[in-house]
């Protein structure tokens, strides 16, 4: 399992994935009593864990290879997530990896991410995952990855605390 990191490249996109995928893990149970759309079956916390589950199995392996990047990581979380997707929510949360993986792969590689550039990843992630559904329900993970990206446009340029502290209350809201 990776160390916390405080940067985006490859081994900070390897950190973030398994420190979701614990805090998803510890949230499962709860995620699941939420689901209540669109069929109430109580199992949405344990896709979502199952599919980040098979996106961090993606970034370990592309992680093996020679010459990877934090754009090819990116990629190959967003890959992992798709290949290893269980249930809508799981689809979706791929799209949410692969808006953020495309909006990565724009960024200079000899500059560090900012939250500038955070705030783009996470809108395109939200646009790609709504246009990923055919009838988009608000009170979804959609609406969570919505309010995210908007409250982190609404926060670029403030202290990296404030932008983080502004996407989880924005997501949370």
């Amino acid at each position: 399992m990776a160390q916390a990191r405080d940067e985006l490249d490859a081994r900070g996109i390897q950190a973030w994935a398994y420190a979701a995928l614990t805090a998803l893990g510890e949230a499962r149970s709860e995620i699941d009593a939420l689901n209540v759309f669109p069929v109430p079956d109580g199992d949405t916390g344990t896709n979502v864990f199952l599919t980040m589950e098979a996106a961090c199995q993606g970034v370990d392996r592309a992680l093996d290879e020679p010459g990877h990047s934090r754009s090819s990581i990116a990629q190959a979380l967003a890959h992992g997530a798709l290949m290893g997707a269980r249930g809508n929510s799981g689809v979706i949360i791929s799209q949410i990896f692969r808006g953020s993986s495309v909006a990565l792969s724009q960024v200079a590689l000899d500059r560090p991410v900012s939250g500038a550039d955070v705030a783009q990843m996470l809108r395109l992630a939200a646009d790609m995952a709504y246009s990923a559904v055919a009838k988009p329900v608000e009170g979804t993970i959609l609406t969570v990855a919505r309010a995210a990206s908007d409250a982190a446009i609404a926060v670029v340029g403030r202290n990296r605390e404030a932008e983080v502290s502004a996407v989880v209350i924005g997501a949370a809201a």
